[in-house]
């Protein structure tokens, strides 16, 4: 699995899936800090990665595009810094790794994770 870490998280994320033997890249490694939603999520779709994020309009793309990738997965927390929530981001990617290897948009709460297989129609 492959994590393309968006611009609205800490480059922190980064060091904290490797750790864990997952590749992972921060958005503004690769592409412009000021590009569109819809630009890094073609990025992610052309190569392969789960886009991470914290913003919600992923999900709105998603379902209004009716697109069948990348696979996003949104954590919506207080505290979105891997000290406070790598454990249950972790779990979560371990689980259903292969929902997000089908094509899911995934959204993590503090309580629970919930999974809506795409296309969203």
């Amino acid at each position: 699995m492959r994590i393309l870490v968006d611009v609205n998280l800490s480059h922190t994320w980064v060091g904290a899936f490797t750790s864990q033997g997952i590749d992972a890249v921060h958005w503004t490694t690769i592409g412009d800090s000021g590009a569109p939603d819809d630009a890094v999520m073609q990025y992610g779709r052309d190569h392969g990665y789960v886009v991470f994020t914290h913003d919600v309009d992923y999900g709105a793309l998603l379902a209004h595009t009716r697109a069948r990738g990348p696979s996003v997965l949104q954590l919506r927390a207080q505290n979105v810094l891997p000290v406070a929530t790598a454990d249950l981001v972790m779990k979560v990617l371990i689980a259903h790794t292969s929902v997000f290897e089908a094509g899911a948009l995934v959204t993590i709460d503090e309580q629970n994770a919930r999974i809506r297989v795409l296309p969203i129609r």
